[in-house]
């Protein structure tokens, strides 16, 4: 009588499954044509929750006259999301098998995402009601998401001996970051103690990379320059897209309230380009070039992004003040609502100088175009304070990103190719 072996079936798929996973080693960082995965751009996709929680959130304090909260809730929310996205940018740059286990792997550090969008909420309404800071579950996602990496970085020591040492550095840095994040969310800390604890652990989070890199026995983790630069970009892009929804909310508000009127037509044309002036500024700069040879330059690249990611997503919160302050929802004058829209633009585009400086070298034709930008920014919310319409002056702000694009047509491109002639010289 022939017995059949019923679990051969499940030991094979084991075993299949076993096949399926790649040994996780250093890509070439020289590697031709590469480009973002269709993974690393759903993995994106997952932050515009995050951003959009977060702009929702700044819109209504903001609107309301509570800057502190706005201001304060805000840079503690969206540096949470920003800092493990890069984390996961350049490991993934350096280290990205796209088999199952690291898909899996990467679906844990969205769900984290989405946790801590969750979390963004009970943040400001607990910094603005004063007492302890309500951010169990925002920590609760960033937690997740960094323990994920912590996973990919143990595959990859065990993958990479080239790179063990700085993997496992980097596993244990971010296991004992999580650690007292975890310790941190059960002190039950108000305002003042929260920003000093949040300060020393977000300097040991910012430290373990930079530690980790001087410990590699073959150079800095093999990191793809063009790679890393157009997930960058990418980043930027789907960040403007909340500048683009704060123009939208603006219109609505208008046609809700006048109908479409030529104030429509104009501040719609002032949404939109101060969106698409902050793109073109962007994208000025040949990052991926620069980075391929200053690849020491890489920390500067990847830290200073924090602050235009920020500011990008604080113009779009902006542009959805204005929205609330047309449809007379806001509680602040037209000049508060113009500097809600002034600052993160004037940030951004100082960002945008120094990123380039920083890279390819300063020069006076940049500095003036800087200074050019500040006194434009300046004229809007005079502008604003003399009693102009908020239309008017979102228009003349948006001026502002149109002088940098001018310059640069005139002139940028031949500068821009002599300092990169400079580099790979």
């Amino acid at each position: 009588m022939t017995q059949h072996n019923g679990g051969a079936p499940a030991v094979a798929a084991v075993t299949d499954l076993k096949h399926r996973v790649t040994r996780m080693t250093g890509r070439n960082p020289h590697e031709g044509g590469r480009a973002a995965t269709n993974l690393e751009l759903f993995f994106d996709l997952t932050f515009v929750v995050a951003f959009a929680f977060a702009g929702v959130q700044v819109s209504h304090y903001v609107a309301e006259g509570h800057y502190k909260t706005a201001v304060l809730g805000f840079v503690f929310t969206t540096f949470a999301a920003i800092w493990a996205w890069i984390n996961f940018t350049w490991f993934a740059s350096a280290f990205d098998t796209d088999d199952w286990v690291y898909r899996l792997t990467t679906m844990i550090q969205m769900i984290g995402v989405l946790i801590l969008a969750l979390g963004i909420e009970p943040v400001f309404e607990s910094i603005d009601a004063g007492g302890v800071i309500n951010n169990r579950v925002l920590v609760l996602g960033y937690v997740v998401m960094r323990l994920a990496m912590v996973v990919q970085w143990v595959r990859a020591a065990a993958g990479e001996p080239r790179y063990r040492t700085t993997c496992l550095v980097y596993a244990g840095g971010i296991t004992v970051a999580q650690i007292a994040w975890v310790a941190a969310i059960f002190l039950d800390t108000e305002l003042y103690s929260t920003i000093v604890l949040v300060g020393i652990l977000v300097v040991f989070e910012m430290c373990v990379p930079v530690i980790s890199e001087k410990l590699a026995d073959e150079g800095s983790t093999p990191w793809h320059a063009h790679h890393v630069a157009e997930r960058y970009g990418l980043l930027a892009i789907i960040t403007l897209g909340e500048g683009i929804v704060g123009t939208a909310a603006a219109l609505q508000a208008v046609v809700h309230l006048q109908g479409w009127t030529v104030e429509t037509a104009v501040l719609g044309l002032a949404g939109v380009g101060i969106t698409f002036g902050m793109w073109w500024i962007y994208f000025v700069v040949p990052s991926g070039r620069a980075l391929h040879r200053r690849r020491g330059r890489a920390f500067v690249f990847g830290y200073f992004h924090i602050i235009i990611f920020m500011s990008i997503a604080m113009m779009g919160a902006g542009l959805h003040v204005a929205a609330l302050y047309l449809e007379h929802e806001a509680t602040i004058g037209e000049t508060a609502v113009v500097v809600a829209v002034v600052i993160p633009v004037g940030i951004y585009l100082a960002s945008g100088f120094l990123l380039y400086g920083f890279l390819l070298g300063f020069d006076r034709v940049h500095l003036a175009e800087l200074a050019g930008m500040a006194v434009i920014l300046s004229v809007a919310v005079v502008l604003a304070a003399a009693g102009v319409s908020v239309t008017i002056c979102l228009m003349v702000v948006a001026l502002a990103p149109a002088l940098g694009i001018v310059v640069d047509e005139l002139s940028g491109g031949e500068r821009t190719r002599q300092a990169l002639e400079v580099l790979e010289a």
